[in-house]
């Protein structure tokens, strides 16, 4: 859909959300979002709400419910998740052809992780969203999957001309070359039984958690998928082989305390970064119609960055062959 949210104004934001009993002052601040939009209104009380209007044709009605109620098992379970609002038993809401939902504020600063204490806790509230998850399955949402995210992905890219000339041949190389790779390591990682899939946050790393002196609470659950679990350890890893092999150990110290870690996933780490970052390129070239895209990653349309992504692919086959993080 082009430009999906140009009639999204000021004064139908506020409109949307007095249509179902929230009295906003007028206060609004747009909030670090792309995929959908998302807003800080200010209360007629002097407090604030936050509302995310959905990108249209992503999630179905259904999907989005999903989302809902899966946030809502989290907070039943005592888990720190910010849940959507429920105004007369819904929580998802429609005005002039947009659907969103309004959430309480949640401050909080995105975390250091300085300390072994906080990895663990961190790990912590991973497993008990995976105990959670577990209990039940998603019907609405999407599963991680090769072929969506490598094979449908690149293909978007090469079909819609945004991989330089100079480039294509060596692009569609070496990406058939790591979906070869990433095949062979999910099927390294099942060569002992099916590697366990369960609803999961799916897009979690540090800019989606928020740490007050109570500890880390989580943020957007708009990815939630349907995955293996270590795709919600991975994206906290960093650094040096070394430092990520001592990350994943403090994380998993406090995961397995609440949920059961099959080893066998640490195959899936580096096919999984592999599948992101193919992904994502494909994200930027479908979304490049909404305005805000062109603004935030005016690099996506300079030949540097398609060097610079088929040169990072490059280097990820040479990842996906070192052998998996040791870890006590």
């Amino acid at each position: 859909m082009e430009q999906p949210y140009a009639d999204l104004t000021p004064d139908r934001i506020l409109t949307s959300l007095e249509g179902v009993g929230f009295a906003c002052d007028g206060r609004i601040l747009a909030l670090n979002s792309y995929e959908n939009r998302v807003y800080q209104l200010g209360t007629e009380d002097g407090g604030f709400l936050v509302a995310k209007f959905y990108r249209p044709e992503r999630w179905t009605d259904e999907g989005i419910l999903e989302e809902h109620r899966f946030a809502g098992e989290l907070v039943e379970s005592e888990l720190p998740i910010v849940p959507p609002i429920e105004v007369d038993g819904e929580t998802l809401h429609h005005h002039a052809g947009h659907r969103f939902a309004v959430y309480p504020r949640q401050g909080g600063r995105w975390p250091e992780l300085a300390r072994d204490e906080e990895w663990e806790m961190l790990g912590r509230f991973v497993g008990r969203i995976h105990a959670v998850g577990a209990l039940s399955d998603f019907s609405h949402r999407q599963e991680i999957s090769i072929d969506r995210m490598g094979r449908e992905a690149s293909q978007f890219v090469l079909l819609s001309d945004w991989m330089p000339p100079h480039l294509v041949q060596s692009y569609h190389a070496i990406v058939s070359r790591l979906l070869d790779s990433i095949t062979e390591a999910f099927d390294r990682a099942e060569a002992a039984g099916s590697v366990r899939w369960l609803r999961i946050h799916g897009d979690c790393h540090p800019g989606n958690v928020l740490w007050t002196d109570d500890g880390p609470h989580f943020v957007d659950l708009d990815d939630c998928v349907t995955g293996p679990a270590v795709q919600d350890l991975w994206l906290f890893l960093s650094g040096e082989r070394e430092e990520r092999a001592v990350q994943l150990q403090q994380l998993l110290t406090g995961y397995s305390q609440f949920y059961d870690f099959d080893y066998r996933e640490l195959h899936l780490i580096e096919a999984l970064r592999t599948l992101r970052m193919i992904n994502y390129t494909a994200w930027l070239a479908r979304r490049w119609s909404d305005p805000a895209f062109p603004m935030a990653f005016p690099w996506f349309a300079e030949t540097k960055y398609w060097e610079e992504h088929v040169l990072a692919l490059k280097e990820q086959a040479a990842a996906l062959e070192e052998p998996v993080l040791e870890v006590m």
